[in-house]
């Protein structure tokens, strides 16, 4: 049986990431800070492979210890972790504040950096080829005003990753992104329906990414099959250009 770690858990893409791994009999360790109906309806579904645990990752400093000492420990190997958990601050530059920002990056960025060296900790121990991937944002490859500062944590993940893809290769390790499009999702949810529709005009397929899709690259990414594929920023987002 293998296991996962994945951030941000409670509703959205995180919630269909953490099922189609249920679906496919791995243990899932799902970290967010609210339990959703949803998420408890998951739980309900699969209580002997779906362990779950209220924790905020901007409490960077505590990541170690809540994470992988009172919840994954060195018995339980790790064979993947999907840092999925995000928060979006959304303004124009000249605005910029910078206790949000800080905030931001606590979440987007330093928390899955930590929770990454302390996967590959486990990873190590356990003499596990695993699969390390983050989800980004189309944001970072396309401009959209308002979206500097949340494109700029995903552009450091995306770096983070390839380096991380360089640097453990040689151990079977691998990093990859998921550049994800835009969704339906509640991070979306501030935008008006003429928003939406300028962003999705920008696609080839002139609709939002859908979730499943996105889900479906996480797994194959995770999974043996895609066991050449590393330091890769692969893009899911409806053709946006």
């Amino acid at each position: 049986m293998k296991n996962i770690l994945i951030t941000g858990v409670s509703k959205g893409l995180g919630l269909h990431i953490a099922s189609k791994f249920l679906n496919n009999n791995w243990h899932v360790w799902g970290v967010s800070r609210s339990k959703t109906t949803l998420l408890k309806n998951l739980q309900h579904e699969y209580s002997d492979s779906f362990h779950w645990k209220s924790f905020d990752i901007s409490n960077t400093h505590h990541v170690k210890k809540e994470l992988f000492r009172d919840f994954i420990d060195f018995d339980v190997p790790l064979h993947g972790i999907v840092n999925n958990a995000a928060i979006a601050y959304d303004d124009i530059i000249s605005n910029l504040r910078l206790g949000l920002l800080e905030e931001m990056y606590k979440v987007n960025v330093f928390s899955p950096m930590m929770i990454t060296k302390f996967a590959i900790r486990n990873m190590l121990f356990h003499h596990i080829r695993g699969s390390i991937i983050h989800i980004s944002s189309i944001s970072v490859h396309t401009g959209y005003k308002g979206l500097a500062m949340y494109a700029s944590t995903k552009g450091a993940l995306e770096a983070f990753s390839k380096n991380t893809a360089r640097e453990w290769g040689e151990r079977g390790i691998r990093s990859n992104c998921v550049v994800a499009g835009f969704m339906e999702t509640a991070m979306s949810d501030t935008l008006t329906n003429r928003q939406k529709d300028r962003i999705y005009k920008r696609t080839s397929l002139k609709k939002a990414t859908t979730t499943k899709t996105v889900a479906e690259t996480v797994y194959f990414l995770s999974s043996d099959n895609a066991e050449s594929i590393t330091g890769q920023n692969i893009h899911v987002d409806s053709g946006t250009i």
